[in-house]
């Protein structure tokens, strides 16, 4: 069997490596794998990949979108070239994953997709492909997805606009685009995210359950200099790890929570930029982000308690890493989160400060009672 996987990057990031793991997956079992991806590409020499555009029309997309709030209909030309090469590799199956990210045109993809009679499976990561911007609209409190988007409150959230609101034009074009393909399967990580995309225009397509996985041989207890080298042998680590801090994720929280903390805790938070690092308080040390799955497996092992503060999440693959590399984590209830540490061990607690402050204190009293 032949594969085509497209997602916005290729062994970078969660989503990324997801692809990446299931090329390597599939190739072991002698089939045929192309990962093709529009932005970046980290650790995929052992799998043969293709871009889609180049940076100048990432920069382009992203431009237009700041202007005009049309994610997902920029790169037209580059997609094009793409869908060209596309019917010379001729796969069996392609496989979708985020096609937001600046760098392809969804109108001429699945105007191919309408007719090409492959089969078809779509692996969704968060909610974009159902809405008229958002990725995420729990924190908006939002549910005119449901029903048609139109003023929406999360336009200045990624994929962020600057000028103006094109939801109402953004989901119909989708949901038209979208709808009545033949052979499409979906696939979701969390039964959160599957009940959301059963409400949706989306509705009517199968839904798989496949809860992501980790690879094991990186991410397991790995022994390090970490707490040496950041003067931490003896505090309490509760560690936060993120690609991108925004509101969602719980940033805020952290640093609130830093102030109701003694100095025996030190909170280690993993992703931030240099903007963000600059003015923590002395017990949050910030390191940025990497890209290096065994840095991260260090760093899992030498923390105490993963605390993931996010306010909305698909799956939270920070968990699972931990859980691997021997560390519990703290979670909020109403995400998918909730849904990981039910399944593989954790805690999940009411949203607010005072809940994880909580938590904390609750887990030390359970290890040194």
């Amino acid at each position: 069997m032949k594969y085509l996987f497209i997602n916005s990057v290729a062994g970078f990031g969660s989503t990324g490596r997801l692809a990446a793991e299931k090329c390597r997956e599939l190739m072991a079992q002698g089939n045929e794998c192309v990962l093709a991806f529009g932005r970046k590409e980290a650790g995929c020499e052992d799998i043969p990949t293709v871009r889609i555009g180049s940076d100048w029309d990432c920069r382009r997309n992203a431009l237009e979108n700041r202007l005009l709030d049309n994610q997902g209909f920029g790169s037209r030309e580059a997609t094009r070239r793409f869908l060209t090469w596309v019917r010379q590799y001729d796969p069996d199956v392609i496989w979708l994953h985020n096609l937001h990210g600046y760098y392809l045109h969804i109108g001429e993809l699945f105007d191919y997709l309408r007719i090409c009679g492959k089969e078809i499976r779509w692996t969704l990561h968060d909610c974009w492909a159902f809405t008229g911007h958002c990725a995420y609209f729990d924190y908006a409190r939002c549910d005119r997805w449901k029903t048609g988007c139109d003023h929406c409150p999360e336009k200045g959230s990624y994929p962020q606009s600057l000028l103006l609101d094109g939801s109402r034009r953004n989901f119909e074009k989708k949901k038209a685009l979208f709808t009545g393909i033949p052979s499409l399967s979906l696939i979701v990580p969390s039964h959160w995210l599957e009940s959301r995309v059963k409400e949706s225009f989306l509705g009517a397509y199968p839904v798989e359950v496949v809860y992501n996985t980790v690879n094991t041989d990186i991410f397991k207890p790995t022994s390090s200099d970490f707490r040496r080298e950041h003067g931490l042998e003896d505090k309490i680590i509760l560690l936060g790890v993120a690609s991108v801090w925004d509101r969602r994720k719980g940033l805020e929280d952290f640093l609130a929570l830093s102030g109701r903390l003694n100095a025996k805790y030190q909170i280690v938070l993993v992703g931030l930029t240099e903007k963000q690092r600059r003015g923590l308080p002395e017990n949050i040390l910030g390191l940025p982000r990497t890209n290096s799955p065994r840095e991260l497996a260090e760093i899992y092992t030498a923390a105490d308690l993963l605390l993931n503060p996010s306010l909305e999440e698909t799956f939270g693959m920070t968990v699972l890493e931990a859980h691997c590399c021997g560390t519990e984590a703290v979670v909020y209830q109403d995400t998918a989160c909730e849904e990981i540490v039910n399944a593989f061990g954790g805690r999940a607690v009411p949203r607010g400060v005072e809940n994880l402050l909580e938590a904390v204190l609750s887990w030390e009293k359970e290890r040194n009672p």
